[in-house]
């Protein structure tokens, strides 16, 4: 496992951007499974504005949801309306360069992802109760592939999406696996913030457990773990 400690969120963001710059760069066929949400958004915006400056084919590098929440009256679920929003959108990123994991394909995207040659880059974050993609502690195993996880109204997760979403959630979330993420090249891992110090130190100074899911990451031979100062507080 290499560890990079950033003075900030900026230098994070760059060292991010640099990483997926790097990996589309090769000048072949990259595939990519890049995460939503807060921690990666700046690096999008720097990888953004660095597109536009630096001659890259676009054509070249293909994109992968890991995990998707279904919405009920949508066409796409919760992380791919977010990844078109922050991601395919400000980067040009064509229809036919996104491959959709879904509820109605995931029993085969793991020979998908083979026959396309296997992913190339993971970048994730990581929740604060040590989830990584849809990897919750409650339900993952060790031991799955892509997987789907049935969604009830009494459950945390849809109560959480009711909460933060426009939309009503639909009937369950498939993800990336334990076995597909370790599988791929390289994995990249961010934190940011003094909110994930807790988790952090866990995740990589504590036992390797389901309790845990990310604790799993640190037997891949490629990880990196870039982090604010403030998520490496708690580190030793």
């Amino acid at each position: 496992m290499k560890l990079l400690v950033t003075e900030n969120y900026e230098t994070l963001s760059q060292l991010t951007a640099d990483i997926i710059l790097m990996k589309w760069a090769e000048n072949r066929r990259v595939n990519l499974a890049l995460t939503a949400g807060s921690s990666p958004k700046r690096a999008y915006e720097i990888l953004s504005t660095r597109l536009k400056t630096v001659a890259f084919d676009q054509s070249l590098a293909h994109f992968y949801n890991f995990d998707e929440i279904t919405l009920k009256d949508q066409d796409y679920g919760l992380t791919m309306q977010a990844l078109h929003e922050e991601l395919h959108q400000p980067l040009g990123i064509k229809e036919e360069n996104i491959d959709v994991l879904d509820a109605e394909n995931y029993q085969t995207f793991d020979r998908k992802i083979a026959e396309d040659g296997g992913l190339d880059l993971v970048l994730m974050g990581i929740g604060s109760d040590g989830h990584f993609c849809g990897n919750m502690p409650e339900f993952t195993s060790f031991d799955y592939g892509v997987y789907r996880v049935p969604i009830e109204p009494e459950d945390a997760l849809y109560k959480l999406i009711d909460e933060s979403s426009p939309h009503t959630p639909g009937k369950e979330m498939v993800t990336f696996g334990p076995q597909t993420v370790l599988a791929a090249k390289e994995l990249v891992l961010i934190a940011n913030g003094e909110k994930k110090a807790a988790i952090i130190k866990q995740a990589l100074e504590g036992p390797i457990t389901e309790d845990i899911p990310a604790s799993v990451l640190r037997l891949h031979p490629n990880l990196t773990v870039i982090l604010d100062k403030a998520a490496a507080s708690q580190l030793a």
